[in-house]
């Protein structure tokens, strides 16, 4: 068994220490197609989500605290609740795209993943050298949302401008983007396991 094939073994096999704690359900089958090809693994994904998080301390280089995480849409009344608690800090409205990081075996396997990458849309996609001179390609689209909703304690918002249709809106039409984009990746990727 070479190195790439220990590697992948070892990655696979592992546990999930993402927050969610598994792959999200959306791309799953995609994750599956990519990671049986013998040339390409996943280390990383998320099907994009909408994250509401505060700023707990300027200092530390970790400042943020979670305050709500969703795969779906968001609910004004989620954002409420949040917001009408005794936050005194910043609080942050995040919509983060779809990404998905995957080793490869080769730099032509890279150079073959990045361009079925660019050729379905996801334009801010590239290839990295990791440690140990890991190949890994990261997809990502250049959509992405951030809002301070408090500054220490004080909105910045008023409660009609809350309404988080416009977020969902993003969201949706994100999630729309990917699917198509994944449609056409779908396509490229089964002439990629035949080569």
């Amino acid at each position: 068994m070479d190195e790439f094939q220990k590697q992948k073994n070892r990655c696979l096999s592992s546990t999930d220490n993402s927050i969610k704690g598994s792959i999200d359900a959306k791309i799953l089958s995609l994750v599956q197609l990519i990671n049986e090809n013998k040339d390409y693994f996943t280390t990383s994904s998320c099907s994009g989500r909408i994250m509401i998080f505060r700023k707990v301390n300027q200092l530390k280089s970790k400042n943020c605290e979670s305050l709500f995480v969703t795969h779906d849409s968001i609910t004004e009344d989620d954002v409420n609740f949040l917001l009408n608690g005794q936050i005194e800090d910043s609080v942050i409205f995040k919509f983060e795209p779809f990404v998905l990081h995957v080793q490869c075996r080769t730099m032509n396997h890279a150079r073959l993943l990045l361009k079925v990458a660019l050729t379905s849309g996801f334009r801010n996609s590239g290839i990295v050298l990791g440690k140990k001179e890991r190949l890994i390609v990261a997809v990502r689209s250049t959509q992405t949302l951030e809002v301070p909703l408090t500054n220490q304690g004080a909105m910045l918002i008023s409660q009609d401008k809350r309404n988080v249709r416009n977020q969902n809106q993003v969201l949706d039409e994100a999630k729309r983007i990917h699917c198509n984009r994944s449609a056409t990746a779908l396509v490229y990727i089964p002439c990629i396991i035949l080569f």
